[in-house]
């Protein structure tokens, strides 16, 4: 009794919430929205029930047949139980093992269109076999599962954008990576993170789950994208390129990205929206060498970019520069600029306003440091990439003072064979003409210092190769 007390307040609260918004259930659809939705449950719907006279609805079965593969089934079941457990009338008569129309209707409106509130409802009827606060190990469950599926869908349809999806089996560690970021957003309701060790066994009621979703918009989105490609539903209301961008790499040079579908898709999410739509690959040791004058070529006057490289430990990290690289003994940059840990952890740690420290590019200069650096001052970077290429170093006790991150590399000071950079929206239109001299034709005082450290040849070596479209 007492569990069917508890399936039945929720399933009032899911019904109400309609009312109190005063709204009715359809009207949150346009009308040749709501006729797509219409079709949908009758394709669900289609299967014959013993008796003529009860009302339309669909099987867990039913749905699975619907999306084949394009789901992973753990994800159609969660779906199933969001919408089976909604009560659009507020007159719950006892759990379901169907979902009716109007059941359909209510979850699709609160999940594709609804406030906050309505959707931490269907959320924690998808975490939770039961009704109630659902456990915190149960929402990072779901969250996990989540994840996973939109990478799954996105890889199922076709819509990766150019980029690769790392690890095809399994439950990949960005996977884990991503859910354990969006589910450290979680939070006491007076803001305090969950507690210790047993934070897990917590309980997560709705203001807990509503007021995550405003610290994680990540949560609703990706669950907009599981159905919308998943059940292939109101598809056009999805502009997929505000998540992932287009991935351009010259023709003919493709090689294996540091980056997978998951960390751009959530290092993209901080970026200023206008520049989230296409990420071109500037630079890459693995087509360009490992030349600080490459880097400094191809990377300066383009524009607004990610950074990144991977230390000698595994660890992933980077930052955004917010404007175009100069080379000068000056810092530079704007307040937008970030930087960010992709593994082991993912996070983003943006201007404290500290100072202005944002980036830092030199070379040939004999009193203060030559190299590519973020955050901090000299000679303790957040992020520093030394001219003696291949050497870098992250310092931060406790915090870097820019960006108030940790230390981002497994060693304070490391040593890296992969590094990136790519430009972020379109050309700059003040962008200068492309040039096929290398850095080493405008400024000899980089060859010289190259020469000192032993590593012209492989720089002379790439000077003559023109950049292609």
């Amino acid at each position: 009794m007492e569990f069917t007390g508890r399936r039945r307040r929720l399933s009032r609260q899911m019904g109400n919430s309609k009312s109190r918004s005063g709204q009715g259930l359809c009207s949150r659809f346009l009308p040749e929205e709501q006729a797509e939705v219409d079709g949908l449950f009758d394709a669900l719907s289609l299967e014959k029930l013993s008796s003529s006279t009860s009302p339309r609805s669909f099987s867990l079965q039913a749905l699975k047949s619907h999306v084949g593969e394009a789901l992973p089934p753990e994800m159609v079941t969660r779906l199933f139980e969001g919408m089976r457990r909604a009560d659009p009338t507020g007159k719950a008569t006892g759990p379901s093992t169907r979902v009716s129309q109007e059941q359909f209707t209510l979850s699709m409106s609160h999940l594709l269109k609804g406030s906050s509130e309505e959707k931490s409802l269907v959320i924690l009827a998808m975490a939770s076999a039961t009704d109630g606060p659902a456990e915190a190990r149960e929402v990072l469950r779901f969250t996990e599962d989540l994840v996973g599926s939109v990478v799954h869908v996105l890889h199922y349809r076709q819509e990766l954008r150019g980029w690769t999806q790392k690890q095809a089996s399994g439950s990949p560690p960005r996977v884990q990576a991503l859910a354990a970021q969006l589910f450290s957003e979680l939070k006491l309701q007076d803001g305090e993170k969950l507690p210790g060790p047993q934070r897990l066994d917590c309980g997560c009621d709705r203001a807990m789950v509503e007021a995550w979703l405003f610290r994680a918009p990540h949560v609703a989105t990706f669950l907009s994208v599981v159905i919308h490609q998943g059940f292939r539903l109101l598809r056009s209301s999805l502009d997929l390129a505000t998540l992932l961008p287009e991935r351009q790499v010259d023709r003919g040079r493709e090689f294996a990205s540091l980056l997978d579908v998951l960390s751009v898709a959530y290092i993209n999410s901080h970026l200023p929206r206008d520049l989230r739509h296409r990420w071109r690959l500037l630079f890459a040791t693995a087509l360009h060498g490992h030349s600080f004058a490459q880097l400094c070529g191809r990377i300066t006057q383009r524009g607004p970019c990610v950074v990144l490289l991977e230390d000698q430990d595994g660890h992933v990290f980077g930052g955004f520069a917010s404007c175009s690289w100069e080379v000068k003994p000056q810092f530079q940059g704007k307040t937008c600029a970030f930087l960010f840990s992709i593994c082991p952890a993912m996070a983003v740690y943006t201007c404290t306003g500290y100072n202005d420290h944002y980036m830092y590019l030199n070379h040939g200069q004999q009193t203060i440091p030559n190299g590519l650096g973020m955050g901090g001052q000299h000679n303790y970077f957040g992020l520093w990439v030394d001219v003696d290429f291949g050497k870098g170093h992250s310092k931060a006790k406790p915090t870097c003072t820019t960006y108030s991150s940790p230390q981002l590399s497994a060693q304070e000071d490391f040593r890296f064979e992969k590094m990136e950079v790519w430009a972020v929206g379109d050309p700059s239109v003040t962008q200068p003409a492309k040039s096929s001299k290398s850095i080493l034709d405008v400024d000899p005082a980089a060859q010289i210092l190259l020469e000192a450290s032993g590593r012209s040849r492989h720089s002379e070596g790439l000077r003559a190769v023109p950049e292609d479209d």
